[in-house]
């Protein structure tokens, strides 16, 4: 079991850069495909990006792409999400989460179903 936990949000202005963190504790992170989430008021929460156990695989949403970049060290258990050229509309609460699933050639209905352990978010306001 793994207990996941964010950090990095903040107040930035629109065309700024952010990155988040996720730390995790427990037995296994090496084996974890890590997912970032987020939830806007008043929509549902949506996936952002996923990486593989090994950091070789990505894959990212359409409105991040080429914006959001992941990465993971697993020495340190900790995986980054680094936000360039922030848009008012990636204002929301920031989620990571943890699941035993392949992330390359899995649907995205597959990677988010298998998420099993989520943090509790970090804020991100993007405002001038």
């Amino acid at each position: 079991q793994l207990q996941v936990v964010e950090s990095g949000g903040g107040l930035v202005q629109p065309g700024g850069s952010l990155r988040l963190s996720c730390i995790a504790s427990g037995i296994g992170f090496e084996y974890y495909a890590i997912g970032w989430f987020r939830q806007a008021p008043g929509k549902e929460r949506e996936g952002v990006a996923f990486i593989a156990s090994t950091g070789v695989s990505k894959t990212y949403a359409d409105s991040v792409k080429g914006r959001f970049t992941v990465s993971r060290d697993n020495d340190k258990n900790t995986v980054f999400l680094r936000m360039n050229n922030l848009k008012p509309e990636d204002t929301a609460v920031y989620y990571c989460a943890a699941g035993q699933v392949i992330v390359y050639g899995a649907t995205w209905s597959e990677l988010l179903g298998a998420m099993r352990y989520w943090g509790k978010g970090t804020p991100v306001t993007v405002s001038s």
